[in-house]
């Protein structure tokens, strides 16, 4: 298997809490920013996801903090799709120090939704093929 898709971020002083370390809901951003990234070179853009009538919700997100990350920490976050046969995706991500310690591990169900009819398609993993330059980031 390939190396999973990553993108380096650093944590900034205002993301952090009280307790100096990165707040909580600030690991959903890095996860976000790391998936928009992977569609992004996958050649996927918010223009062409909303010309073929779709777009990408988030149904579900498990946090696991492993590792207290602190202002000018650098890390990588991690990106990996997997499909299976139904509406829905999971997509496995980690936050990693630079040194490689796992800070937090994420797990998050998705799918992508018909904006007219405001209902999950049936074969997500079909548009992201279709819109996709480079599907094989995603797997396919």
């Amino acid at each position: 298997m390939s190396e999973p898709f990553s993108v380096r971020v650093t944590v900034r002083g205002y993301e952090t809490d009280v307790q100096g370390h990165l707040n909580q809901s600030v690991y959903i951003n890095y996860a976000e920013h790391a998936r928009w990234a992977l569609l992004q070179a996958a050649g996927i853009t918010q223009a062409g996801l909303i010309g073929k009538g779709v777009g990408p919700v988030a149904l579900e997100t498990t946090i696991r903090y492993r590792r207290e990350l602190l202002a000018g920490d650098e890390v990588d976050v991690t990106c990996v799709f997997e499909w299976g046969s139904g509406k829905t995706f999971r997509i496995q991500q980690t936050v990693l120090k630079a040194d490689g310690t796992v800070s937090a591990e994420l797990t998050s169900v998705g799918g992508l939704l018909d904006l007219e009819k405001r209902r999950m398609v049936e074969n997500p993993q079909g548009y992201f093929k279709e819109l996709a330059t480079d599907p094989g980031l995603f797997g396919l």
